[in-house]
């Protein structure tokens, strides 16, 4: 099956890839703020959707078009397709306490090799590392809103770049440790350092 291609911000694209990207997009923020304000008000509830559906939506967007770019830097053609089956189990898991979140995946066409695969696989953590950097000069700013913005989107770049290293399964993880173990260590190490320093974040905060 073939879709009609279109520029976006210079990267080629189609109504269906875009689509798919706007729905996934709108489920895992809902999913997350589920998660985060879990039977709180409604007004709760809305503030906390805008508020992951801007620091989700870059994180996730950011890694999709991480694997796209590099994808095509290896002359593949690649295009984001969501998983509605698991787009609705990532809701249900928040309902539950918790989220597994696999919303789709890029699917790409072409002669990809080992080195290949394991590049395009570690460009959308990498990219989830490379925004949590940010957001976290963020909560330099002595404003409370800024700050708070900051920090949900260092959190959910860390949990999205560390739970994509899983290493199993069609996770990026496993194809980065098949292509390389020592990028994978590193790329590892990164996120675990990233969520043992919100941890400390969480109990200064608290104290």
């Amino acid at each position: 099956m073939t879709y009609r291609q279109k520029k976006f911000l210079g990267i080629n694209t189609s109504d269906t890839e875009i689509f798919d990207l706007l729905k996934a997009w709108a489920a895992i923020s809902l999913a997350f703020s589920i998660l985060l304000v879990k039977g709180s008000s409604p007004y709760s509830m809305l503030l906390t959707f805008l508020l992951a559906g801007f620091t989700v939506g870059i994180g996730f967007i950011a890694h999709e078009l991480g694997h796209k770019v590099i994808a095509h830097k290896f002359h593949c053609w690649a295009e984001f397709r969501a998983n509605n089956q698991m787009l609705l189990f990532a809701i249900l898991t928040s309902l539950l306490g918790f989220l597994f979140a696999a919303p789709g995946a890029v699917v790409i066409l072409g002669n990809v090799s080992k080195t290949a695969n394991g590049k395009i696989s570690a460009a959308g953590p990498l990219m989830n590392f490379i925004l949590a950097i940010i957001f976290l000069f963020g909560l330099a700013i002595p404003i409370k809103f800024v700050a708070s913005v900051s920090f949900y989107g260092f959190m959910i770049n860390t949990w999205l770049g560390l739970f994509n290293l899983i290493p199993i399964g069609n996770f990026d993880g496993r194809k980065i440790l098949h292509w390389n173990k020592v990028v994978y260590g590193i790329m590892a190490f990164i996120g675990i350092s990233f969520l043992l320093f919100q941890q400390l974040l969480f109990y200064i905060s608290s104290a």
